[in-house]
């Protein structure tokens, strides 16, 4: 079983985190990393800074031009993954970024470095499924799974385009605009949820505009994972090279919250 399988087999809900490499530094990125696993993340988004960052609201926005500053290149984002894989051998770590940075080299390169660093799958925001073959064949062959986005504008026409050679996981978008924010309503992502669920055996994880246990708990009572990103870059922001620890303690808030849910749903 792969790693991002063996994520979401766990008879809860997964808690996926999200933070932007080399924010504040590269060197100090490593540190949060460890902060998130120690905290109960069971998958990690890794950003790739860029600098039209499209989907990505102030926070994240924020975050890729801070790294940027201190000169993160994708040489350190793919060192910071190896050394990553070196301490934890079992948690799924996924790249997520723009076209840009994962093609400019080519895809076969990308791929490459990618299985080399141990990474396990790839978002790439503005690839849309309709232009698969820009990289998803190079990450196949490489067995770097191909994670897609669905939003509450992808119809049932669009769906399976967006299902098809999608793998690890579906990230559900519940809102239509920028990351951090606002979030949905539940309602209006139970639904999804639900509609997702019928037309795919992929766990759905659900981002975008969550912020606090509360609200994860919420989600994860419906959704197999549930995505935080922006409020952990904003705890990066306001702690710089000392933000390991309040990250932790964010984490395993979020996680304690997250891994109970359906427990609770169910009592």
């Amino acid at each position: 079983m792969s790693r991002l399988a063996n994520a979401f087999s766990k008879g809860r809900p997964a808690l996926v985190t999200f933070v932007t490499a080399g924010d504040p530094t590269p060197d100090a990125t490593p540190a949060i990393l460890d902060a998130l696993v120690e905290g109960g993340a069971d998958v990690i988004e890794l950003g790739m800074p860029f600098t039209d960052p499209m989907a990505d609201g102030p926070a994240i926005q924020a975050a890729n031009l801070r790294s940027l500053a201190a000169g993160t290149r994708t040489a350190d984002i793919l060192r910071i993954a190896t050394d990553f894989r070196a301490r934890h051998p079992e948690v799924p770590l996924v790249l997520m970024g723009y076209a840009n940075p994962m093609t400019i080299r080519g895809p076969e390169w990308f791929a490459a470095e990618c299985a080399r660093a141990g990474v396990d799958g790839v978002i790439c925001v503005d690839i849309p499924p309709e232009e698969d073959p820009e990289l998803g064949p190079a990450l196949r062959s490489a067995g770097i799974a191909l994670i897609r986005l669905a939003t509450p504008t992808t119809d049932a026409k669009r769906l399976p385009t967006v299902l098809q050679d999608t793998s690890g996981f579906l990230y559900y978008v519940s809102v239509a605009g920028i990351t951090g924010k606002q979030q949905a309503a539940l309602g209006s992502i139970e639904d999804a949820v639900a509609r997702l669920k019928s037309a795919t055996e992929l766990p759905v994880a659900v981002g975008f505009g969550v912020r606090t246990p509360d609200q994860a708990s919420a989600i994860a009572k419906v959704a197999d994972g549930v995505v935080v990103g922006s409020a952990l870059v904003e705890m990066v922001a306001e702690w710089g090279p000392d933000a390991a620890g309040p990250v932790r303690e964010a984490t395993r808030a979020l996680a304690d919250a997250v891994h109970s849910a359906k427990e609770i749903g169910q009592q």
